[in-house]
């Protein structure tokens, strides 16, 4: 290698360490190379899908999404002994979202340039056109569809030809062994662009100033929380009292936008950047036992000592929980050890009060209750009796229970007909029953 190109090599090498930080650019330590990673600048609201070759992929068809950020060419690069001067660089292209016919296209175009700038470096020309003229040079507009072959490049190379949008044909054999479609799978590169795409958004986030509406500061947002469902952005510094106000409260379903009217709510994700651990721990704590609460199938166990969530069975036609702590295995209705067939048992002042329910109850509630607690024949013809006995008395001839409702002492038997005195119960004459109430004491 003369001097002149070991000099120009390492300037250059140089100079891309100076301008891109680690995240864009990696040089290798083996032999002068390295990797650069270029990141698009995408129009706004751009939306991607997913079109797969494979029959196994046809439900990621569906797939569609609107970006900020799709995953970076990737461009591997090593310098040969006689680069600049004579020989160019020896490189790979790969990416994510480019089909191997794409990245061929942009492999003629690197080798294009390396010819136009023959004798001199050419990696920031590179990294300039892949930069700034890929999108225009594949022809990519939004809605862009991502071609994704099952096999890779051994399909695309198979394949009798293929046209581009920009009606370059591909004959077959025509695909550059230097462009790679990094992809293992239709569902892998989906979670990739998605979870890239919200990496890239949190970075621009955190580099812009943000009006915070409770302290009316400005903030940068790394200092912010985004609430991304409505848009609305507070600093951390009152968000974090606001939180902590809530949780301690036990309002945990009330973390929303404090924005008014607003319904969005903050994310466990945000809840946990802000408050510390204690405090986070209950909020979980809360959150959990909630949602539980309204799942008709949960149950905690009765055990005071345990109290875990339980997760109902059925057992001969009857509900019951087998704790997966402490292995207690319940009725749901009482509580008490499983009982099958067996009523639930309950003390006789419950029971009363359950037989009062029983004779207001509906039909199918009625059939419920002799299920979990058996017959309540006894029991209402129990009432029925200590009702006649507080609220009637026997006829003196027929001893039929009379009820006086309203008028005066004069009763009359609604079996017997008899007239009697509802005070003594002394039987009255028929032709005047009235002659018994005229003396001053009658009934004596």
């Amino acid at each position: 290698m003369s001097t002149e190109d070991q000099e120009a090599q390492e300037e250059e090498l140089l100079a891309l360490a100076s301008i891109y930080s680690e995240d864009e650019y990696m040089r290798t330590d083996a032999a002068p190379g390295g990797e650069i990673y270029l990141c698009l600048d995408l129009p706004s609201a751009f939306v991607v899908s997913i079109k797969s070759n494979s029959a196994t992929n046809s439900y990621a068809h569906n797939f569609e999404n609107t970006v900020s950020f799709l995953p970076p060419i990737v461009l591997t690069f090593e310098l040969p002994p006689g680069y600049p001067s004579t020989t160019p660089p020896n490189f790979t292209l790969s990416c994510k979202w480019l089909s191997p016919a794409q990245l061929t296209l942009l492999c003629q175009r690197l080798d294009d340039l390396c010819e136009e700038n023959k004798g001199s470096v050419v990696l920031f020309r590179w990294i300039q056109f892949l930069n700034e003229e890929t999108l225009d040079y594949l022809n990519i507009k939004s809605p862009y569809e991502i071609e994704v072959s099952s096999n890779g490049v051994q399909d695309w190379m198979q394949s009798p030809e293929k046209t581009l949008t920009d009606g370059v044909l591909l004959e077959r054999g025509a695909l550059d062994r230097r462009a790679i479609q990094d992809v293992q799978s239709v569902p892998a590169l989906i979670q990739y662009i998605l979870d890239f795409n919200e990496v890239q958004e949190k970075k621009a986030f955190d580099r812009k100033l943000f009006l915070c509406n409770i302290c009316f500061m400005e903030k940068m947002g790394s200092e912010c929380t985004h609430f991304k469902a409505c848009q609305h952005v507070y600093c951390n510094y009152c968000l974090k009292d606001y939180f902590e106000v809530q949780i301690k409260d036990g309002q945990v379903h009330a973390l929303n936008c404090p924005e008014p009217e607003c319904t969005s709510i903050a994310t466990p994700a945000q809840v946990k950047d802000l408050v510390d651990e204690q405090l986070f721990r209950r909020y979980d704590r809360l959150l959990l036992q909630s949602s539980l609460d309204l799942m008709a199938d949960v149950v905690y166990c009765p055990r005071r000592s345990c109290q875990t969530p339980v997760v109902q069975e059925n057992y001969l036609d009857k509900p019951m929980g087998i704790c997966s702590a402490c292995k207690y295995a319940f009725c749901l209705y009482c509580k008490m050890a499983f009982h099958g067939f067996s009523p639930c048992h309950v003390s006789s002042e419950k029971f009363v009060e359950l037989a009062k329910e029983y004779i207001m109850a509906s039909r199918e509630r009625k059939k419920e209750m002799v299920k979990i607690y058996g017959s309540f024949d006894k029991a209402v013809e129990d009432m029925n009796k200590k009702w006649i006995r507080d609220n009637s008395k026997p006829c003196p001839n027929c001893k039929s229970p009379i009820q006086k409702i309203d008028g005066c002492n004069k009763m009359t038997c609604t079996a017997c007909k008899k007239f009697f005195c509802w005070v003594c119960l002394k039987i009255l004459c028929p032709e005047n029953p009235y002659k018994h109430f005229d003396t001053p004491v009658p009934c004596m």
